[in-house]
């Protein structure tokens, strides 16, 4: 996959601002290669954020390795469960694995901003 334009990497935090304004919950993405797994690395980047750590939802997409990891915090993940979370990624990946990198990141933080606000 190649890298994001500025006008993509604008929409992409623009996407972000939106589901953090829409959810209460802090978004972060990882585009590029994690050091040592996936999973360890989504999960220090995750805990990296300190203090907002338990609001936050990390989004790593492994650019070489074409996969991504979502991770979520203790707060985030009542809003956010897992199921739900995979189901999104499942789409995310679909998109990626046709070459839509900004189609799958603008959808699959959307589809996360809109799940968190979605009455359960």
């Amino acid at each position: 996959m190649r890298a994001l334009t500025a006008t993509q990497a604008d929409d992409v935090r623009q996407a972000l601002a939106t589901a953090e304004r829409r959810s209460g919950l802090r978004f972060a993405l990882f585009l590029g290669e994690p050091v040592g797994g996936r999973r360890h690395f989504a999960e220090r980047l995750h805990a990296a954020l300190g203090d907002e750590a338990g609001h936050a939802v990390v989004i790593l997409v492994d650019l070489s390795g074409r996969a991504l990891e979502v991770v979520t915090g203790e707060q985030a993940r009542r809003k956010l469960p897992d199921g739900v979370c995979r189901l999104t990624a499942m789409s995310m990946a679909t998109a990626f694995s046709v070459g839509d990198l900004v189609g799958g990141l603008l959808y699959g933080i959307a589809a996360l901003g809109e799940q968190a606000t979605a009455k359960r």
